[in-house]
């Protein structure tokens, strides 16, 4: 149990939902967390599967006829990094949402902290996971998969196998009206078919099969057990009461979907729409 337990945390196990709705729902978890004195850890998944681009990723590293072609959706995300394909089973999510005064304030020191729930998920699951032990370079920097790997907040397994271990978890933060919110991809298991297509660029499977690993391949896990012990984790760290997205949040969500998330003008330019204009 962290040192934040004390105070009025919530877990949902969200439904799965659209990618832009998903983006749209952290901000208004921020929004709870400041005028309501209720913090948010959450698990999620992707429906239909999502490419969530980094925040200044340029839209052209694309491949949209892939993308339309698969049914997959595309947003962007309010953290930096690259692309990452969110697979409907293949990807496992989660977010953290905490009043800035309440975490470290160096960006190392609350990666530290937020992960700690995370590598706790990976040990129940007996996946040898632990922060990348030493940098590796970039082999394709759109893709956040395949962007070089930082020890301060990229998890790799198995962790014994120093410079050999693989990526199986990107973790990312960002800060809105004095809100910290963390979210975070874990590698399920893998899609390299997709994880590669997504990007307009001539990238073979092998090379991510090659760099990433996920919990299936390391444990053997079925999905379900993995959700459920990544929640659980969650919980345990924040003592979170379970619950559920109030209507009025839900529909907040929606406001800024409409307005944001799956507007062209932010997926293409990072612009949001006045109230109004979509």
């Amino acid at each position: 149990m962290s040192d934040l337990a004390d105070r009025d945390w919530r877990l949902i196990r969200d439904e799965p939902r659209d990618g832009a709705t998903q983006m749209a729902l952290e901000e208004v978890a921020a929004r709870t967390a400041l005028e309501d004195d209720v913090r948010t850890v959450r698990t999620y998944s992707w429906e239909p599967s999502t490419l969530s681009l980094g925040y200044r990723q340029d839209a052209d590293t694309v491949d949209w006829e892939f993308c339309e072609r698969e049914g997959i959706d595309v947003t962007r995300r309010q953290t930096g990094g690259g692309g990452i394909y969110h697979d409907r089973y293949a990807d496992i999510s989660y977010t953290i949402v905490a009043p800035a005064d309440e975490v470290p304030g160096d960006l190392m020191g609350c990666y530290e902290l937020f992960c700690e729930p995370i590598l706790e998920a990976f040990d129940r699951l007996g996946v040898d996971a632990a922060f990348a032990s030493a940098e590796q370079g970039a082999i394709y920097q759109p893709s956040c998969y395949l962007r070089d790997i930082n020890p301060a907040h990229d998890i790799v397994a198995p962790a014994t196998a120093g410079d050999e271990a693989k990526k199986i978890s990107g973790n990312a933060q960002y800060r809105q009206r004095d809100v910290v919110i963390q979210h975070g991809s874990i590698s399920y298991a893998l899609e390299p078919r997709k994880h590669a297509g997504v990007f307009d660029a001539d990238i073979d499977e092998s090379t991510f099969v090659d760099r990433v690993t996920s919990i299936r391949d390391e444990a053997g896990i079925d999905r379900e057990e993995a959700v459920e012990t990544i929640a659980g984790a969650l919980r345990d760290w924040s003592d979170a009461r379970e619950s559920t997205w109030r209507d009025g949040e839900l529909e907040a969500a929606r406001a800024l979907v409409d307005r944001k998330f799956a507007t062209d003008a932010w997926v293409q330019d990072r612009e949001v729409l006045e109230a109004g204009e979509q």
